[in-house]
């Protein structure tokens, strides 16, 4: 069974295929408001979903960590208007510190391939 990399630096990549599995890096992005932080990840997920064969809709499970949970309302206000109703994964939600300050959302997704 191959395994496949792509968008491959020195410390990871950003998706990785398995066996018809897809596995993306944790997604990060910049913006004001955890909203905005929001969009940005799923903005990117949306792409590298596409590249590798996959959609929101084939999402298996997703991982968010949010730098406060008093975000958790605001983030589940944008996650809740992407993700495709009667597809929604098996999801956890908890609290990290995040690689800088500056970031408030981080979102891991797993999934299968079309």
């Amino acid at each position: 069974m191959t395994i496949t990399r792509h968008h491959t630096g020195p410390r990871m990549s950003q998706i990785v295929t398995h066996n018809g599995t897809v596995y993306l890096a944790g997604q990060v992005a910049k913006g004001d408001s955890v909203a905005d932080q929001t969009r940005g990840c799923l903005a990117q997920i949306d792409k590298l979903l596409a590249e590798a064969g996959s959609s929101p809709a084939r999402i298996l499970q997703a991982i968010i960590w949010l730098d406060d949970m008093a975000d958790f309302a605001e983030m589940n206000s944008v996650w809740d208007a992407w993700v495709p109703q009667g597809h929604t994964p098996a999801r956890a939600c908890g609290q990290a510190y995040l690689a800088t300050r500056d970031y408030k959302v981080e979102i891991i997704i797993t999934a299968a391939c079309d």
